[in-house]
C-alpha cells in the first residue's frame, strides 16, 4: 500500500457563460482519491471553479459543502442541503469512484518505479544562509512525490523551495528540492521522500564529514589509484612471462681437473 494519497481520477463537467463586456469561464471537477483499493479510503469531490478559481466543494468525507465566495453561499443555502443532494453525491461516488478505483489502482501498482535519490551539496546563491543542499529524485512514475526536509526529525518549512515534477520524456519524472540552512555541529539534515511505489517513507541523511565536490574528488582519485594499481600488476605479470620465454638453458657439464694438463 502506498503511503499517500497520491492516485486521483479527474472527471470533468464544463459549462461557461459570457457577460455583455468580459468573458467568464466555470466547471465543475468531480474528483476521486484514494490510497488503496478498499472503497473505505476514497474521497469524493465535488468542486466549483469560477476562471480557474475555485467557489466551493462538497466533500463525502464530511457529507458537507465548503464555500469561498459570498456568492456561492447564497447558491448553496438551499442547494447543498436536504437527503436528496446527499443522495444523488452519495450515486456519483458508486458510479465515478468505486467502480473506477480498483482498475486504476491495478495499474498505478504495476507501472509505479521507485524513484532513484541523490542527497548534495552545492554552492548557496543566498547571503542569509551559507549552505545549500538539493535532493533530487529522478526517475519515477506516478508523478506525484513528496520530498521534506527535516532538521534532527522536525519538519522544515523556512527556505525551501522545489521544482516542479519535471517530465522525463519517457513517461518518468523528476523533482529538486533545495534547503538553505546554516550549519550547526551535531544536526541530522534528512531529505524524507513519499511516493505511490515506496511502502512507507524513505530517509536520506546529510553526511556532513565531506562537501560534496571534495566526496567526488575522493571517490575519482579512488577509482584511478585503484586502476593504476591493474595497470602495473598486468605489466609485471606480462613482463616476468616474456622474460621466462625469452631465457635459453645452457647445459654444463663438469670436466676433471686434470683435463686438459700436460
Amino acid at each position: 500500500m502506498s503511503v499517500l494519497n497520491l492516485s486521483s481520477i479527474h472527471l470533468l463537467l464544463l459549462f461557461s457563460s459570457l457577460s455583455g463586456v468580459d468573458g467568464y469561464f466555470g466547471h465543475f471537477e468531480m474528483r476521486c482519491r484514494f490510497s488503496s483499493e478498499d472503497p473505505r479510503d476514497i474521497e469524493y469531490l465535488l468542486q466549483v471553479y469560477g476562471n480557474k478559481k475555485l467557489l466551493g466543494q462538497y466533500n463525502s468525507t464530511t457529507e458537507k459543502c465548503t464555500v469561498y465566495t459570498q456568492w456561492m453561499k447564497n447558491f448553496t443555502e438551499t442547494a447543498c442541503k436536504g437527503p436528496a443532494f446527499l443522495a444523488e453525491r452519495r450515486e456519483e461516488m458508486n458510479k465515478y469512484c468505486s467502480s473506477n478505483v480498483p482498475v486504476v489502482y491495478g495499474y498505478l501498482l504495476d507501472k509505479a518505479v521507485e524513484p532513484y535519490i541523490r542527497l548534495r551539496s552545492v554552492e548557496s546563491f543566498s547571503t542569509r544562509h551559507p549552505a545549500m543542499l538539493v535532493c533530487s529524485a529522478y526517475d519515477f512514475y506516478p508523478k506525484p512525490i513528496r520530498v521534506t526536509w527535516l532538521r534532527d526529525g522536525q519538519e522544515v518549512t523556512s527556505n525551501v523551495t522545489s521544482t516542479e515534477e519535471l517530465v522525463n520524456g519517457d513517461w518518468t519524472y523528476q523533482i529538486h528540492s533545495h534547503l538553505e540552512y546554516t550549519p550547526t555541529p551535531g544536526e541530522r539534515i534528512t531529505c524524507m521522500v513519499e511516493h505511490f511505489s515506496l511502502t512507507e517513507p524513505k530517509l536520506y541523511d546529510w553526511d556532513p564529514s565531506l562537501p560534496g565536490p571534495e566526496r567526488n574528488k575522493m571517490v575519482i582519485g579512488a577509482c584511478g589509484l585503484l586502476l593504476g594499481v591493474v595497470f602495473i600488476a598486468a605489466g609485471l605479470i606480462y613482463y616476468r612471462k616474456k622474460s621466462t620465454e625469452g631465457r635459453v638453458l645452457e647445459p654444463t657439464m663438469a670436466l676433471p681437473e686434470s683435463y686438459g694438463t700436460i
